[in-house]
């Protein structure tokens, strides 16, 4: 084979290579993008329920004033977070108020027969499902951008243009992953 065809058939695979690589890299990033948008909306919902599940139990509960000052607090964190480590924190902080609120719930046998209540919880509980799922596929995505922009020889390109790793959608502390411990003698928690 001619050299004239060599050197131009292998510039132009570099190119194509290069076109590839740079538009499969933005993708990742718009997917990422997208993903933590779908978070975003579902932790709003769950915010949103927010003020009719505390005026909900208001009344049950006033002697469980720390729970329901807690379950406010998080929705507040959620609203001044400015970064995903902040709303990840949030979002833990706020499935931990609401678990502990509804089982201190348990203990009060004319509030779990409320309808409001009941509806609630039940929309509560799935959207507490979606995020899940929203948070994994998140996650999934991010460490295919990830890959992508730490592996050769796609680095090189992530580099050029500004391609920055991100970090995952993921509970922070050891602490956070427990589930709280409610003891439903005395509707304390420990």
């Amino acid at each position: 084979m001619d050299s004239t065809y060599i050197i131009p058939a292998v510039l132009i695979l570099i190119a194509l290579f290069f076109i590839y690589s740079y538009n499969r890299l933005v993708s990742m990033r718009n997917m990422a993008d997208k993903a933590y948008s779908n978070i975003d909306t579902l932790l709003q919902k769950r915010f949103d329920l927010v003020p009719n599940l505390v005026s909900t139990v208001k009344g049950y509960m006033e002697h469980e004033r720390e729970v329901l000052e807690a379950v406010t607090r998080a929705r507040t964190q959620w609203l001044n977070a400015s970064d995903i480590k902040e709303n990840a924190g949030a979002d833990q902080t706020a499935e931990r108020a609401i678990k502990s609120l509804f089982a201190v719930a348990e203990n009060y046998p004319d509030l779990k027969a409320n309808q409001n209540f009941m509806m609630l919880q039940e929309e509560l509980a799935g959207i507490e499902n979606k995020i899940a799922y929203a948070r994994q596929r998140y996650n999934r995505t991010v460490m295919a951008l990830n890959t992508m922009v730490q592996r050769f020889p796609t680095n090189l390109i992530a580099r050029l243009f500004n391609f920055e790793t991100r970090d995952y959608f993921a509970v922070e502390s050891e602490q956070a992953r427990s589930a709280p411990e409610v003891d439903m003698q005395g509707g304390e928690n420990k």
